[in-house]
């Protein structure tokens, strides 16, 4: 079954990410001011993801549409990334947000709505 999984990724990965780039939106548009603000939040936050997971694509989807330069880290190929996840989030799943909180405490956040569901709350302006 797994493997029926990976062949699927593989054959269709190209096509979501086509798909990705097609329906790319545009982003939102802040002063300089404001735009500087969100970058600096940003610095806090990175995407655990596979390139092509359809429910990481939804989330990249969101920060394009909010204008966000979240550091993207791939848990698929890059066994560093994946060990970090797997050790700060305790497991290896897709997507998850690390959210570095001012006072330095980590929280991992999976799920896809609820990820984007967050980035709205915190960025949609």
């Amino acid at each position: 079954m797994r493997s029926f999984f990976k062949t699927l990724r593989v054959v269709m990965g190209p096509f979501l990410l086509l798909g990705e780039k097609i329906s790319a939106p545009k982003g939102l548009l802040r002063s300089p001011e404001a735009q500087a603000a969100v970058d600096a939040a940003c610095r806090k936050l990175a995407l655990y993801q596979f390139k092509t997971c359809p429910f990481c694509i939804k989330v990249r989807q969101e920060m394009r549409r909010l204008s966000l330069g979240i550091e993207l880290r791939d848990a698929q190929f890059d066994a560093a990334n994946r060990a970090e996840l797997e050790q700060g989030g305790g497991k290896v799943r897709v997507p998850c947000l690390k959210i570095t909180r001012p006072d330095g405490q980590v929280e991992w956040l999976y799920e896809s709505d609820r990820i984007n569901a967050w980035l709205r709350e915190r960025f949609s302006g």
